[in-house]
């Protein structure tokens, strides 16, 4: 009986010892598979980064290829601004010819001056019984003034959802804006067509007279994306050698 014992006990010994490892090496293998789920995610997320990076640097590099008035008719997207800003694009749509049409004048939801600008300056255009060839639409502010930088990339993503239906159902040939926040989702918008192949939209951004030494918010972050980027004052060509000069418009 004593040596079954002894042996029972030495047998009983390694199933024991099992027992406490493998729920460890059950542990182990989840980790493992774990780790492995979170590397391919981390990935493909790279993977899909890399790709919008690529797809958006030839977008951009196409851009002095895209002559859109060739094919007749220029559909442009006017972005205008309070104030001040609408007062300018207005000039710059005063040198436009007829072939910058249908125009699609967009603002933000809380301007309550640029429409009866728009409005007003659209009518002198208008010639005999000719059907008016403009709409205006109207979307969230981007950024109040002296917003903090924290809330305006919440409240510039939230223009962001509005931007890009709107964008893609107009599908503009051309943007055209001269500062206002509310243009960053739109250009973002319109730089989206192209990196899908839908349509490459050309960005033109004209800097507002006011800046003479520095570039505004706008300004700076469009600068490395628009096609043809003009300024008012040669300080801002010397200082931004991409920009145009183009003198004061106003």
């Amino acid at each position: 009986m004593g040596r079954v014992s002894c042996k029972l006990k030495r047998i009983d010994q390694p199933v024991r010892l099992f027992s406490q490892v493998a729920p460890a090496v059950s542990l182990s293998g989840e980790s493992s598979m774990s780790l492995s789920v979170l590397y391919g995610v981390l990935c493909g997320v790279f993977l899909a980064l890399l790709v919008l990076v690529l797809r958006l640097v030839t977008v951009l590099r196409a851009g002095t290829d895209c002559k859109p008035g060739k094919k007749g008719s220029v559909c442009v997207l006017v972005v205008a601004g309070s104030g001040g800003h609408t007062t300018e694009i207005i000039r710059l749509m005063e040198s436009l010819s007829q072939v910058y049409t249908p125009r699609h004048y967009v603002m933000a939801d809380t301007d309550r001056m640029s429409e009866d600008k728009i409005r007003t300056f659209e009518s002198s255009k208008v010639k005999g019984d000719s059907p008016a060839q403009f709409t205006i639409h109207r979307i969230p502010r981007s950024r109040e003034v002296r917003q903090s930088w924290s809330s305006s990339v919440l409240s510039t993503l939230y223009a962001l959802l509005y931007s890009v239906p709107l964008v893609f159902r107009l599908r503009p040939d051309m943007v055209l804006c001269n500062g206002p926040g509310t243009c960053i989702p739109l250009c973002a918008a319109a730089l989206l067509l192209g990196i899908l192949g839908l349509k490459r939209v050309l960005l033109v951004y004209v800097e507002s007279i006011c800046r003479v030494e520095n570039l505004s918010l706008s300004g700076k972050i469009l600068y490395h994306f628009a096609d043809y980027f003009f300024v008012q004052w040669q300080p801002l060509q010397t200082r931004y050698p991409k920009s145009v000069y183009i003198g004061r418009i106003v």
